[in-house]
C-alpha cells in the first residue's frame, strides 16, 4: 500500500525497492536471527548511499564490474523511478520482521530541504525561500583609484598573439559586441585584443589536436571562446548552505584580490587544466590593478589568487610580479571549539566573529555566553551535547544559520525559543541515527516558518524469508 505516494507508479511501487532492501537485510544477516532489523539509506539519479560492505578482490585482482553487479542493478532500478518521477533524490528508512514482512517509508523530497551527504538524514533547512548565506550576498568594494597595471600593452600583447598565432581565426566586432551584451560589461581592452586574434573556437582547428594543444602553448592556458566567457558572481560558485553559512569574506588593506566569493567585475574567460579558473578582475582590492589576473581554485568557496598583474604578463610569462590573493583562507571571523584548535568560547570571543564551530568535546559542556552580543556573529554550529544550555541561542539575535543536535534543537522546539532571524538550519546526528525522528524535528522546524514539509510515503511488502 502507499500513503501520500509520488505521481509515478513505479516509485510507489514495493518492487522497485525490493532488490535495495534484500541487500541490506542480508548485510544485516550477522544480527540475531528472529528479530526485525531497520534499514535506511539515500539513492540519487547519480549516486546513492547504502550500508553496504564492498567485496574485497583476491589478492592480484583489481575490482571488476561484477564485484557491485548485484548492488548497481539494484540502484539503477530505483534510479530509473526517480527519473521518470522527476526526481533527483531520495532518502528511506525500512522497518523488516523476521519473516519479511516490511514497511519501506520514503522521505521527501521537499523543495525547502536540501539532500543530506552520505546520510538518510536531511541536509539543510531552506527557511526563507531563495536565502543565501551573507558570503553570498557580499558586493565588492569600490576603490575609485584602481588602474591598470603599467605591464598592459595591448599593442605588444597582438603582436605577441599574432606572432605565435599566424593562422588564427579572430573574433569580429560584431561578435565581441555579442558578448558583451550578453554578459552585461564592457570587456577590457587587452581581453578584445585576444579574441581579435583568435576566436578560441576549436572547429576553426578541424578537430587537430596537436593544433588544440599549440593553441593552448601559444597562450599559456585553455582559452574559452566567446560563447564560453561568463561572470563569475557569487552565483556561479554555488555552495550547499551547510558549507558556505561557514565561510567568511575578508579582504586586508594591503589585498590584490578582495576577498570575495565571486563579483560582478570578474571575468572568467580560461582554465588552468585542472579545473581553476582564470578571470579578468575589473574590481580590485586596495593594491590591485584593474584588469589582474586571477584564479579561482575549484577546492575553494571564496578568494582568489592573483595570477599576473595584466592579461599581457600572463601571455608573456611574467607571473607574480606582487604576492597577495584575498587574505587568509581561515580568517579569525571564523571560529572553531573543539579538542583540537580553540579550548573555550571565550577564547574564539571578538567583535569581528561571524562564525562560530563548536564540534567534537571531551570536556564540561560549554556556555555560549562569551558571545551574547556580538554584532556579527550569525552562524552557530554546535556539535550534540556540547552545550550547557541550549536556550542560550535565544540571547544570540543575529543568526541566519543554526546547526545543532536532535536534543538541543528539542529544547528550543518545546520553549518556544528557535531564533526568528534564521534563514537556513541544519540537524546534526550520527550517520546511524533513526531518520524518523530526525524528520520530524525538520518537520517541526519547516513547520514555524510556513515552508514545505518533508512527506512520508509508506509502502508495505514481503521481501520473504533470508534465503
Amino acid at each position: 500500500m502507499a500513503d501520500q505516494g509520488f505521481s509515478d507508479a513505479s516509485m510507489n511501487d514495493f518492487a522497485t525497492w525490493a532488490p535495495v532492501l534484500r541487500l541490506l537485510r542480508a548485510e544485516k544477516a550477522r544480527e540475531p536471527a528472529g528479530k526485525p532489523v531497520r534499514v535506511a539509506g539515500r539513492i540519487g539519479r547519480h549516486g546513492w548511499s547504502l550500508a553496504l560492505t564492498r567485496r574485497m578482490p583476491p589478492p592480484g585482482r583489481a575490482a571488476q564490474v561484477e564485484d557491485t553487479r548485484e548492488e548497481n542493478e539494484a540502484v539503477e532500478r530505483v534510479q530509473s523511478a526517480l527519473a521518470d518521477a522527476g526526481v533527483d533524490d531520495v532518502s528511506f528508512t525500512a522497518g523488516i520482521e523476521a519473516t519479511g514482512r516490511t514497511t519501506l517509508r520514503l522521505l521527501g523530497p521537499s523543495p525547502a530541504v536540501e539532500p543530506g551527504i552520505g546520510t538518510p538524514h536531511p541536509g539543510a533547512l531552506i527557511l526563507v525561500d531563495g536565502a543565501l548565506p551573507e558570503p553570498w550576498r557580499r558586493l565588492p568594494e569600490p576603490f575609485p583609484g584602481a588602474a591598470p597595471a603599467p605591464s598592459a600593452d595591448p599593442e605588444l600583447l597582438e603582436r605577441t598573439l599574432r606572432e605565435r598565432l599566424p593562422h588564427a581565426i579572430g573574433a569580429t566586432e560584431e561578435e565581441i559586441a555579442a558578448a558583451e551584451a550578453r554578459l552585461g560589461v564592457a570587456l577590457p581592452d587587452e581581453l578584445k585584443v585576444l579574441y581579435r586574434v583568435t576566436r578560441a573556437r576549436w572547429e576553426d582547428l578541424g578537430g587537430d589536436h596537436e593544433a588544440v594543444m599549440d593553441a593552448c602553448t601559444a597562450v599559456g592556458f585553455e582559452l574559452f571562446d566567446l560563447d564560453g566567457l561568463y561572470v563569475a558572481d557569487a552565483a556561479s560558485r554555488y555552495c550547499r548552505w551547510e558549507f558556505a553559512a561557514m565561510e567568511a569574506v575578508t579582504t586586508s588593506p594591503d589585498a590584490m584580490v578582495q576577498g570575495l566569493v565571486g563579483s560582478p567585475g570578474w571575468i572568467a574567460f580560461g582554465d588552468n587544466g585542472g579545473g581553476d579558473r582564470l578571470a579578468v578582475d575589473l574590481t580590485p582590492g586596495p593594491r590591485g590593478h584593474k584588469g589582474q589576473i586571477i584564479m579561482l581554485s575549484h577546492e575553494e568557496n571564496v578568494g582568489a589568487e592573483l595570477v599576473a598583474d595584466s592579461l599581457t604578463d600572463l601571455v608573456l610569462g611574467r607571473l607574480g610580479s606582487e604576492p597577495g590573493g584575498s587574505g587568509q583562507r581561515r580568517p579569525p571571523a571564523v571560529a572553531r571549539v573543539n579538542i583540537a584548535s580553540l579550548k573555550s568560547v571565550e577564547s574564539a570571543a571578538h567583535p569581528g566573529l561571524e562564525v562560530l564551530s563548536i564540534g567534537v568535546w571531551d570536556d564540561a559542556p560549554l556556555s555560549l555566553a562569551p558571545v551574547v552580543g556580538l554584532p556579527r556573529l550569525r552562524t552557530l554550529t554546535a556539535y550534540p551535547g556540547t552545550l550547557a544550555d541550549p536556550l542560550e541561542i535565544a540571547k544570540l539575535t543575529g543568526l541566519e544559520y543554526l546547526e545543532l543536535g536532535p536534543q538541543e534543537w528539542r529544547v528550543l522546539l518545546d520553549a518556544g525559543a528557535v531564533p526568528r532571524s534564521l534563514s537556513a538550519a541544519a540537524i546534526r546526528a550520527h550517520s546511524d541515527h533513526d531518520p524518523l525522528p530526525i524528520v520530524a524535528v525538520a518537520n517541526e522546524i519547516l513547520g514555524l516558518w510556513g515552508r514545505p514539509r518533508i512527506v512520508q510515503t509508506v509502502l508495505e511488502g514481503d521481501l520473504g524469508p533470508l534465503p
